[in-house]
């Protein structure tokens, strides 16, 4: 079933908190088991966010790795006060088509249990890492709906090499039968003929502002949103170590612009106005269409 979504002009910002050490573009060089042997900078980075997002009168859903959460119970603390929405994200960034079913069903509820023990607030939505819910991976949707979750923001649906369903749907939608339980995508707008990711993360820090500033007001006019937007701690940190050795995609993917982003993000946030994604995008769940 497809859910008609909300004509309001709010967006819904999100953040997907992981250090620089655990992204894939990196995952080549940087093993799980070196992870402790490399110093947190999430901590700092959340705090410029957090300010930032307080100048701007901004809410967001911070999508966590439980991992980061249990090193660092404060911060979360700091976001739940900050009137945010605490997210799943797994607990060590591990795609979903690498698990088998049983094991997705330990990551996402043990990730749920930990947020939720550490924040003092229920956990009810769900990103994958990597938007890495597919074809592969039938099962997933209804085994985060058994855990509890009310919603996931797990599909990116554009031609991609690590995430690759075009032909999901764009908004919002139930993907379990005689369930509440709801998946709402990233942005993407079909323009001349593509569909075209306006949904933040290494698109964002790669184009001109205004080519991401256009393609919401197009998601605006023509879909009436709201969009779903995304990024991450370690894309506003240009001072971060510099892995030596990666391929020229890996690179080029992880640094293009981090010294950048955050006056980029500091625009966006001024010419849309952003909420949670449990506020901006769950309200109408009596609005089916068939």
């Amino acid at each position: 079933m497809t859910l008609t979504h909300s004509k309001t002009a709010q967006h819904a910002m999100s953040v997907d908190v992981e250090d620089y050490f655990q992204v894939w573009a990196l995952s080549s060089k940087i093993s799980r088991a070196q992870w402790d042997d490399y110093p947190l900078r999430v901590e700092a980075n959340i705090d410029r966010i957090l300010a930032l997002f307080e100048k701007t009168n901004t809410k967001a859903t911070f999508f966590t790795l439980s991992w980061i959460a249990e090193r660092c119970p404060e911060m979360m603390r700091a976001i739940v006060a900050g009137g945010h929405e605490i997210g799943s994200h797994g607990v060590e960034h591990v795609k979903v088509f690498d698990q088998t079913k049983e094991e997705f069903r330990i990551d996402a509820g043990a990730a749920k249990a930990k947020l939720e023990d550490i924040c003092g607030v229920p956990v009810t939505g769900y990103r994958a890492a990597g938007f890495s819910i597919d074809e592969r991976t039938p099962w997933a949707f209804e085994v985060l709906a058994e855990l509890g979750y009310d919603y996931s923001s797990s599909l990116h649906p554009i031609e991609h090499d690590h995430y690759n369903m075009p032909d999901a749907p764009r908004f919002r939608h139930k993907p379990v039968a005689d369930s509440h339980f709801s998946e709402i995508p990233v942005a993407t707008v079909d323009a001349y003929g593509k569909r075209v990711s306006c949904a933040g993360g290494g698109w964002f820090r790669a184009s001109p502002y205004q080519w991401s500033k256009h393609l919401l007001n197009k998601f605006v006019k023509e879909d009436g949103g709201p969009a779903v937007f995304y990024f991450h701690p370690w894309e506003i940190d240009a001072g971060q170590p510099k892995v030596e050795g990666l391929s020229a995609k890996s690179r080029l993917r992880h640094y293009i612009n981090l010294n950048k982003m955050e006056n980029k993000l500091h625009r966006l946030l001024n010419d849309f106005s952003w909420g949670r994604i449990d506020e901006v995008c769950l309200p109408n769940d009596k609005q089916v269409a068939a």
